[in-house]
């Protein structure tokens, strides 16, 4: 484990200007994937600054929708009787993630923040893009079971690890920022990028800036996530999906719907969303909405499964809101 030092800040203010001070510094708060690439050296740190007394933790329901602060702990997220009832993929997306324990420590900007499960990236034996941008990328001739089938480049395939992440973007959250000059409130579609020709580069986030909360609007959709692992339990996802429909006498007036375990990002189905408007509620629909999700899938050698388990995990996601109705 490399040596570092270690800070507890008490406000903003003096959490930002540690960190504009030690540009080697990291923000620690549940530490349950940071501490892990610490120790595997793939992440270096001189000092980590405890934010862990900052007033981030609050949830708050507002007249137009949710706050959530970004040191709440993911467990105390999951069973907030505002999530559970007003956002059930929220809920349901968490209960999903890790394990007790890790819920009980992790916080939600951790979790939006965890770095990719990739095992060439965990490993600094092999060359990864994302740790020494332009040595290469292991993943594209090795072992890519788990990584991506959209939005891939030639220089990293590896997935998105945040169920919590997917079931944001099928909300349209809005991730807020605090530096020392200013506060921005960015879309989830916008703060994640995919990897192009910088892989290194993984979210707007800039040095010196703190995530605050995260805003999800008000909503009287129907939301249910479902993801499909290798076990049942502390696995990440082979394909996952978030969706929320809004359904007026059988027929689903609008949806919003994004997929996990496929992308460097959550991947949002935009095109699905938009042919299931003013579609009735049948077999048909679901199964044209699911050829249609994987119409633009360029699947890895070892991977090519996930084209066939995107589809089945969209009919079936879509086909528990239906039977809820």
């Amino acid at each position: 484990m490399q040596p570092f030092s270690y800070a507890k800040v008490t406000s903003q203010e003096v959490a930002i200007a540690t960190i504009e001070e030690d540009k080697n510094a990291a923000f620690i708060a549940g530490g349950t994937d940071l501490l892990g690439l610490m120790k595997d050296g793939v992440q270096l740190a001189n000092t980590l600054i405890d934010i862990n007394s900052l007033p981030l933790a609050d949830i708050e329901l507002k007249s137009n929708g949710i706050r959530i602060g970004a040191i709440s702990r993911m467990s105390d997220v999951a069973f907030h009787p505002q999530v559970k009832e007003c956002y059930p993929v929220i809920s349901q997306a968490l209960l999903q993630s890790a394990s007790p324990q890790l819920r009980n420590m992790a916080t939600v900007a951790g979790n939006l923040l965890q770095r990719v499960r990739c095992g060439y990236f965990r490993d600094p034996v092999f060359p990864c893009n994302k740790r020494i941008p332009g040595i290469g990328c292991a993943a594209i001739t090795g072992h890519n079971r788990m990584h991506a089938i959209f939005g891939g480049s030639k220089d990293c395939i590896a997935v998105h690890p945040s169920d919590l992440a997917v079931a944001l973007t099928a909300l349209d959250a809005i991730i807020c920022i605090q530096s020392a000059e200013k506060t921005r409130r960015i879309s989830i579609h916008g703060f994640y990028l995919l990897p192009d020709e910088t892989p290194e580069k993984e979210t707007l986030l800039e040095p010196g800036e703190l995530i605050v909360a995260i805003e999800i609007p008000d909503f009287a959709y129907k939301s249910h996530y479902l993801k499909v692992r290798d076990r049942a339990s502390y696995e990440f996802a082979l394909v996952s999906v978030a969706i929320a429909l809004e359904i007026e006498e059988n027929i689903i007036k609008s949806a919003r719907i994004a997929f996990g375990g496929v992308a460097p990002k959550p991947w949002r189905g935009w095109e699905v969303e938009e042919f299931l408007k003013g579609k009735a509620i049948n077999p048909t629909t679901f199964a044209t909405a699911a050829e249609l999700a994987i119409k633009e899938a360029k699947p890895q050698t070892h991977n090519e499964f996930k084209i066939e388990l995107v589809k089945r995990v969209l009919i079936r996601a879509l086909s528990v809101v239906a039977e809820k109705l």
